[in-house]
């Protein structure tokens, strides 16, 4: 069923000439949608270095402290979807802005919490926000600026924030919870969220539909589920291990609901996600490329981490300024990113990071035990430049093409495919480093397998894309 989009309150960003140039109001809309994405990236990785003194206040057992971050993984990856598809059909905006109001609330509670349940509360609500944010914020995004130039501008902005973000979380994280304790670290999240909240109605445009189609509830129920169960297990797999039932358990439950969710999809006179939207190459290959990267990538931090602290004796907050040059390098990839992506196309520019966060992460392999071992490491970490040139590469090919009306399903599924990225890449590699004969050891294995699994998964896209939209080139 076709959907007309009408636009009310703040219409369309208005192009510059020959659409390469931002305007002033274009460039406050984008700060406002880049800010709130940023606070979600930064939402993952703040609280990562307060767990222990987080734990040690409100109560935590070690074997608990985990629900810390899984206790938010769940809801934020889980009702991606769902909330893209509610935002298609009964209007981006409002779903935005009750996304905002939801995460600010939950990191007031999270902030003032007082036992192991209310954080826990507080932190399930933040997900569920971040949940509604993410989905419509970058639907927002791509239904705002139009195809061409100035959405991949927007989309490398918007990336590199994201990048930047997660690492620069990882920093701030360890001199809050040193200087103002771990409480300060949810506390910024309200105060981001209120600033979002107040700058947003004024700026962005609202999308309406004049038909609203009856919600695909049988799709809703087991597509989110399906993806509960998934990250369920793959989140307390890293804890528990894969021998361990409740793992095996809710990975079987998962996967047969996301079996039920295609067999309903393919029923359904109103799906929740079209199958032919799947079966475009653009989005099912560019969507298993994010995967791939952002759960490569995950996995290349988590053992770089062990590697700086257990390895070199580095503490927290050092290991912490390491990263902290992937986000600069993030910035410089984010700047020439778009460039890349008009001058190459999309796909190629997909294919060609991928390669590049191989070949990078390979080069891992060289660094030793030595005195220039943080150096070698900071040099080397450049396959973040091409980590990043894969996440904006692969949401443009995923959204080239796609009607204005199925953006928020699009984008929800560029979402959802960071967020499991993110959550399966550690259970799955990164214990190896813990398992065996020594932790370098370890380390190494896991480098030498990521860095096969991503040169691989970038030879597969290139067969498999062939030539498509996504590589349009500059006009003239």
């Amino acid at each position: 069923m076709a959907i007309d989009i009408q636009t009310t309150t703040a219409g369309p960003v208005p192009a510059a000439p020959e659409d390469t140039r931002l305007t002033g109001r274009a460039k406050l809309v984008l700060f406002v949608l880049c800010a709130a994405q940023f606070m979600v990236a930064l939402d993952f990785s703040v609280l990562n270095v307060a767990l222990p003194a987080l734990g040690k206040d409100l109560g935590f057992g070690n074997s608990a402290l985990q629900w810390a971050v899984t206790a938010f993984a769940l809801p934020s990856g889980g009702f991606l979807l769902l909330f893209g598809r509610i935002a298609d059909l009964y209007g981006r905006r409002k779903l935005f802005l009750t996304g905002l109001g939801l995460f600010g609330a939950a990191s007031v509670l999270a902030t003032l919490a007082w036992d192991p349940a209310s954080f826990l509360t507080g932190r399930a609500l933040q997900g569920l926000g971040a949940a509604v944010i993410v989905p419509t914020g970058m639907s927002l995004l791509t239904t705002t600026f139009p195809e061409g130039p100035l959405r991949d501008r927007a989309l490398g902005i918007s990336g590199t924030l994201l990048s930047l973000g997660f690492t620069i979380g990882m920093v701030l994280g360890g001199v809050m919870t040193d200087t103002l304790g771990w409480r300060s670290t949810m506390g910024l999240l309200s105060v981001a969220a209120v600033v979002v909240l107040v700058l947003a109605p004024g700026l962005l445009p609202e999308s309406r539909t004049p038909q609203r189609p009856r919600l695909d509830v049988p799709g809703a129920v087991t597509v989110t589920g399906g993806l509960l169960s998934l990250i369920y297990s793959l989140s307390t797999a890293a804890q528990r291990g894969f021998g361990d039932v409740d793992v095996w358990g809710t990975l079987v439950v998962g996967l047969a609901l996301l079996a039920a969710f295609a067999v309903v999809e393919s029923r359904s006179p109103a799906p929740l996600v079209s199958l032919p939207m799947l079966r475009r190459r653009t989005v099912a290959w560019g969507n298993l490329g994010g995967l791939v990267t952002f759960s490569m990538m995950s996995t290349v931090v988590f053992v770089l981490t062990l590697y700086l602290q257990e390895t070199l004796g580095l503490s927290s907050f050092r290991t912490g300024l390491v990263f902290g040059v992937q986000g600069v390098l993030s910035i410089v990839a984010g700047t020439y990113a778009p460039k890349v992506i008009g001058r190459f196309g999309a796909r190629r520019a997909l294919i060609g990071s991928l390669l590049g966060q191989g070949a990078f992460t390979a080069a891992l392999l060289s660094v030793g035990t030595g005195s220039g071992a943080v150096l070698a490491t900071v040099f080397v970490s450049v396959a973040s430049m091409f980590h990043l040139g894969a996440i904006i590469s692969y949401g443009v090919v995923v959204t080239s093409g796609v009607p204005d009306e199925e953006q928020g399903l699009a984008t929800g599924l560029v979402t959802t495919t960071q967020q499991v990225g993110i959550t399966i890449g550690i259970p799955l590699l990164g214990v190896l480093a813990t398992t065996g004969a020594s932790l370098f050891d370890g380390v190494r294995t896991v480098l030498a397998i990521d860095a096969a699994i991503v040169v691989v998964a970038a030879l597969l896209l290139a067969v498999a894309l062939g030539r498509t939209k996504a590589d349009r080139q500059p006009a003239g």
